[in-house]
């Protein structure tokens, strides 16, 4: 009996370790479809790419945090963000202003990514101060597209994806000299470089 609970434990404990972002990007889709089942809803996706990107911000995540649970509930956070605007977006839920906000929030995505792709192309150009005042400025953005629309549970979880990515200390070690990091800078920077050319960023 023992051996059997301490199988199911360590079954437990691998498949948590199997984290995978495509996969509570569709159960949070379905959750959703559940109380807005349209066609629209019905069409969101993460792609392929995107996966991707969000499998490794979870790994570098996890290993900055050295906690697992953390790194989960921030990525996952970071895909009910995605899921639920998308889906705001798609159902024509905002306003003229708020799809303006909407507009100069994606920009401002854009500008993060060519800068983040940017500063680990070229040497000595990282600016740890710039990366986070842009993440900053795309929280705040997004603050005021989603206000009308969403819980004081999702602003929390907003704040919760941007505290982590927008710290200045977590930017810095990601643009390190360790080896670790960069490699997972180098996999994020290719992904992003992938979804720029796609032109899903």
């Amino acid at each position: 009996m023992e051996s059997l609970k301490a199988s199911f434990y360590l079954q437990e404990d691998i498949s948590m370790d199997s984290f995978s972002t495509k996969s509570l990007a569709l159960q949070a889709q379905k959750k959703l479809m559940s109380k807005m089942a349209t066609k629209s809803v019905a069409n969101l996706f993460i792609d392929d790419t995107s996966s991707e990107l969000l499998d490794e911000l979870y790994r570098v995540t996890k290993e900055y945090t050295r906690n697992r649970k953390e790194a989960q509930k921030i990525i996952k956070n970071l895909i009910k963000m995605v899921v639920k605007l998308g889906v705001l977006y798609r159902n024509n839920q905002f306003s003229g202003e708020e799809l303006e906000l909407v507009e100069c929030f994606r920009k401002k995505v854009h500008t993060l990514a060519m800068t983040a792709v940017s500063f680990h192309q070229i040497e000595f150009t990282f600016d740890r101060r710039v990366m986070s005042a842009i993440l900053n400025e795309c929280r705040e953005l997004l603050h005021q597209a989603i206000n009308r629309h969403l819980t004081a549970k999702s602003h929390s979880r907003v704040n919760h994806v941007f505290n982590h990515f927008a710290d200045c200390d977590f930017l810095a070690t990601l643009y390190g000299p360790s080896e670790v990091y960069r490699g997972h800078l180098q996999r994020i920077c290719d992904a992003v470089n992938r979804m720029l050319d796609e032109g899903n960023l």
